[in-house]
Parts: structure tokens; C-alpha cells; sequence
């Protein structure tokens, strides 16, 4: 081999290393944050908050995309699909990292499989509200009006399978109740015959229930969650009132595509909590209704994604619900 040849390889060779090293640098592009729900809504609105706050972190810009379809789970399978590198991740919910691979007929991805836990942001809180029509100013009294009216009472959703419909399922569990449920084509409607009295409860979230309990339109009864809401502070859990492990509400977790290495893991879950206590992102995220997670990290949400799929597989095999 000639002096020139040889010359010529060495230099391929480290340019080949020197591209590769850059690769490996985490991040070395922008991230997409998939919501897979459409632009509006408070999925959105959060991951939004966060994916802004975050480049000077990370320094690189994280754009949001909105893929939604099939309740979440196109955007999941979106994101379970995508190279493992972190710089496609999934601002995940309840429903596709928890619930819709025991609702829906066919899902293409697993909850638990397809993903690597990065962080759990929180939690949005339902709260239990009534008509002012209905006897009942705490839990207890309506399980007991419940069990000696059977059969009058009936609970709006915002459709089948939603986390408003599965909330009445387990409240009927829990309480030995057989309080009828109404599905809806959607919050709005639901919410419309509630305060017109053609049903007499729902399980809401906090944000679209507050000025309707601030009106005198509608009672609340509990909140939903384990705790209780920072919005509704005086109100008690509906667990406070002796329903036992009834904890519904939707939470929020960001995952990546299953095999992203370690240390990507880490950084990534290091950048979103140094994020998440920054006061602008804190404040912005309270006024979106958010409650935050006690425990951040990836194996943290990891336990809690697996609880969550045990916890409504069992529900949604009592509802029958299921969804083509």
C-alpha cells in the first residue's frame, strides 16, 4: 500500500470514529415528545409545558407531536416501534399505558414490554359529584341511598371503557352497590344531563367539576385519588370514606421505546425532574389541574404502570367493557 493510500485510510477511519463518537452523544438532535391525543386537550397542554422548559437542560429542542387515534394507542404503538435511542419518547396516560390493552381487541404494543420507564409526571384527579337533587352529602350516605333505592340511581361517562365509566364500576365494587351507568358521546354531554338532572352522578376530573361545585350546580362527595386534591383540599377521598384502594384518576408517565440504553434512561429522567421544580413549569402545571408524582423514578413508575394494569384488567373483566 502506498504512502498516499495510506494516508487516505487513516483519515476515513478517524472521520468514521469522529461521525460515530458525535452519534453517540446523547442528544444529538431534537427529541419528538408524542402526545397521542389530539392539540387542546390537558395531555397536551402538559407535555407542552415540559418539552418547552427542557432544552436548556438537555440542549436540544423537544417538539410535541400530537398522534391521536384508537384512545392513545396509535401514538404508543408510534412510539414502540421507533429506535430505541431517546429521541422519540411517549408522554403517555392511564388508558395506553395501563388500561386499553385489557379494553381494546387488539393493541400493538405492551404496556410493559414495548416500553423503558423514564418518569411519572402525576396525576389529574376525578372527583365523585352528584346533582343537588340526590339526599346525599358525603360517600357513605349515598351507598346507603344506593342500597335502599336499587335501581334508581345512574351515573354519567364519557363513554364506554373511559376512566368516568370504570370509576363507577369499581365504586359499585367497593360498595356493594349497583348504581346504573349511562354512556356518553364525551365529557360535554355527560356533564350537560348531570346538571340538568336526567342522571344523578359522575366521576369527573377536578378542572371541569370546580366552577359547577363553585355554582351550587353540582355536590362533591370525594375525590377519587389516594390523596386529596389540591384544588378541593376540605374535600376527603372517597378511600378517607372507607372505600377501600379506590384510587382512580388519570395519571401522566413519559416511557421510550423498549432497549434504550441505561444511560439515556438516566439522563433523560434527571432532565425532566430538574425541570418539573422549576416554579414557572410547577405553577403552570397546578393551573392544568396536575397533581405531582411523590416518586420519579423509572423503576418507580415502572411498579406502578404494572399495578395499574393489574387494578383495571380486573374491573374492566367485571364491566365487560370492550372496545373493536
Amino acid at each position: 500500500m502506498t504512502p498516499r493510500r495510506t494516508c487516505l485510510l487513516s483519515l476515513a477511519v478517524l472521520m468514521a470514529s469522529g461521525a460515530a463518537f458525535a452519534q453517540g452523544a446523547f442528544p444529538h438532535k431534537p427529541i419528538s415528545l408524542v402526545v397521542p391525543f389530539a392539540p387542546g386537550g390537558p395531555t397536551d397542554a402538559m407535555a407542552r409545558t415540559l418539552a418547552n422548559a427542557i432544552k436548556p437542560v438537555l440542549g436540544q429542542t423537544m417538539l410535541v407531536e400530537n398522534k391521536a387515534g384508537a384512545g392513545g394507542n396509535i401514538g404508543a404503538e408510534f412510539v414502540a416501534r421507533a429506535e430505541a435511542d431517546g429521541h422519540t419518547l411517549l408522554f403517555g396516560t392511564s388508558g395506553p399505558l395501563a388500561i386499553n390493552v385489557s379494553l381494546y381487541n387488539k393493541v400493538g404494543y405492551d404496556p410493559v414490554k414495548s416500553f423503558s420507564p423514564i418518569i411519572q409526571i402525576g396525576h389529574l384527579p376525578n372527583v365523585l359529584v352528584v346533582h343537588p337533587g340526590v339526599p346525599a352529602k358525603t360517600a357513605r350516605e349515598l351507598i346507603a341511598y344506593a342500597k335502599a333505592n336499587p335501581g334508581k340511581l345512574s351515573y354519567a361517562s364519557s363513554g364506554n371503557g373511559a376512566s368516568s365509566h370504570l370509576a363507577g364500576v369499581l365504586f359499585n365494587m367497593r360498595a356493594g352497590t349497583d348504581i346504573q351507568h349511562i354512556p356518553y358521546k364525551g365529557t360535554g354531554p355527560a356533564l350537560n344531563d348531570l346538571l340538568g338532572g336526567q342522571v344523578a352522578m359522575s366521576f369527573t376530573d377536578v378542572l371541569t367539576a370546580l366552577p359547577h361545585i363553585k355554582a351550587g350546580k353540582l355536590r362533591v362527595l370525594g375525590v377519587t385519588a389516594a390523596t386529596r386534591s389540591r384544588a378541593l383540599p376540605e374535600v376527603p377521598t372517597l378511600m378517607e370514606q372507607g372505600l377501600k384502594d379506590f384510587d382512580v384518576s388519570v395519571f401522566f408517565g413519559i416511557v421510550a421505546p423498549s432497549g434504550t440504553p441505561q444511560d439515556v434512561v438516566t439522563k433523560l429522567n434527571a432532565a425532566f425532574a430538574q425541570v418539573m421544580q422549576q416554579p414557572d413549569v410547577k405553577q403552570n402545571l397546578a393551573q392544568q389541574g396536575l397533581e405531582p408524582a411523590p416518586q420519579t423514578t423509572p423503576a418507580q413508575l415502572a411498579v406502578y404502570m404494572r399495578s395499574e394494569l393489574a387494578k383495571w384488567r380486573d374491573v374492566i373483566k367485571v364491566s365487560g367493557a370492550k372496545v373493536d
